[in-house]
């Protein structure tokens, strides 16, 4: 009996370990990271060092000590997805320790942390939340942000002009932050970094692209210089495994690398010159309940509640949720046939609602100047999170009257207005 205990105990012993080797080759994808193949990989990454100057200057500053902060906006790769845990393993946090080893002072404290990722958004929600999430109204002042919208942006219904807004309302900061432009990659190998790539080029931004980094690799063998396979390399379809995100991190680790190396260029980038795609959202500005209410007469009618059952994403190094867009105004069966009115004036309107996979929630249709613009399903991706959709966009500032009441059929149902976005 106690050699079959001791057996049992044995195999018992052998099942954890390799489950814990198992672990370990997952959370590192079995890559060789010292490796000069890995390296080589890690240098395919960089598309363009583009002009240095404000990358050098941020990468000064932090030598000397000085207060720096590298923030980072995009999708749910930003927000962390897939790694584990999602606030220190995500590729936003390990690059910012990069950055903060290379370069800062007496340990680093000198150098802060802003990640400002939201799972399922495109730019053109990005560009309406930049100064309440990454500039936290004005509280901060960025010294390089990281902007990653190339698997998202398929829902940007501005084709890329709410990314070049983006990355003109950033650069234009009075405190010239440096601005990186980062292109992921789904499982699928697609991204849209033929569609803004071209921006980058046209203002000569670093450009750092994991896309380039790893995809043709993933067709080849071992013997050959495959350095990590795509089921190492990602979590699910979308996003990357720990091992992704430390790759992610490390690509734009060699960024900063050879910047802090090259010579610093003697002009800084022009921005004196007509945008390339559009600039029409740059100056956009958030409405919501509580934000900018000065800049419209609105009655709220049947969307006179707050909606609580909201989106949430880990902010910054937090591990516990945000709640997106507090300040909204809900609609639901209590509330009511009554319309959501408001009076503004502007050159553009993007309104932002939620999406929602409960049966609770209907459609509802919007009306400007008394015509009838489009019918919004919250239910059309069945999940809770932030939709931005462009209501008008138009050369002058003018005044508009809005309408927003639910679809018929949908009366006794629920819709939340989550805010505004809107440019003078």
């Amino acid at each position: 009996m106690k050699k079959i205990r001791t057996v049992i105990i044995l195999l018992l012993v052998m099942l954890i370990a390799g489950g814990m080797i198992r672990a370990f080759a997952a959370s590192s994808g079995g890559v060789d990271f010292a490796s000069e193949e890995y390296q080589a990989m890690i240098a395919k990454s960089l598309l363009s060092t583009g002009n240095n100057q404000r990358l050098k200057n941020a990468i000064e500053k932090a030598k000397r000590g000085e207060e720096i902060t590298i923030a980072y906006i995009g999708g749910s790769i930003t927000q962390g997805a897939g790694a584990s845990p999602i606030n220190t393993n995500c590729y936003a946090y390990q690059s910012y320790l990069r950055f903060k080893e290379m370069f800062g002072k007496d340990g680093g404290d000198n150098i802060h942390f802003i990640k400002a990722g939201v799972g399922g958004t495109p730019s053109q929600l990005g560009v309406i939340r930049y100064d309440r999430d990454v500039l936290r109204d004005g509280t901060v002042e960025p010294d390089i942000v990281v902007v990653e919208f190339a698997v998202n942006d398929a829902d940007d219904e501005t084709r890329g002009v709410s990314y070049e807004s983006l990355v003109l309302k950033i650069l234009e900061a009075e405190n010239k932050p440096a601005v990186i432009l980062l292109f992921s990659v789904f499982k699928s190998d697609w991204n849209l970094q033929d569609r803004l790539a071209p921006i980058g080029r046209y203002y000569n931004l670093p450009m750092v692209s994991i896309k380039d980094a790893v995809v043709d690799q993933f067709y080849i063998s071992k013997g050959k210089g495959n350095i990590i396979s795509k089921e190492d390399f990602f979590a699910d379809i979308y996003h990357p495994s720990n091992a992704g995100h430390r790759i992610m991190a490390d690509c734009l680790a060699y960024l900063f690398a050879e910047t802090d190396k090259a010579a610093i260029a003697e002009e800084d980038i022009n921005l004196d010159k007509k945008p390339l795609l559009g600039d029409a959202f740059k100056n956009i500005r958030l409405l919501d309940r509580n934000t900018n209410t000065e800049a419209a007469t609105i009655e709220a009618g049947g969307f006179r509640l707050r909606d609580h059952d909201l989106q949430r994403v880990e902010m910054d190094a937090d591990l516990g949720g945000t709640a997106q867009f507090p300040n909204n105004w809900m609609h639901n069966i209590y509330s009511g046939t009554g319309s959501f009115k408001m009076t503004i004036t502007s050159k553009s309107l993007m309104l932002v609602f939620k999406d929602s996979g409960s049966a609770d929630f209907g459609k509802a249709e919007v009306y400007v100047d008394g015509k009838y613009v489009k019918t919004l399903d919250p239910r059309r991706v069945n999940w809770t999170h932030c939709n931005a959709t462009l209501l008008y966009q138009e050369d002058e500032a003018r005044e508009h009257t809005i309408e927003i009441k639910m679809a018929p059929g949908d009366e006794f149902k629920s819709f939340t207005i989550l805010g505004f976005g809107y440019t003078l």
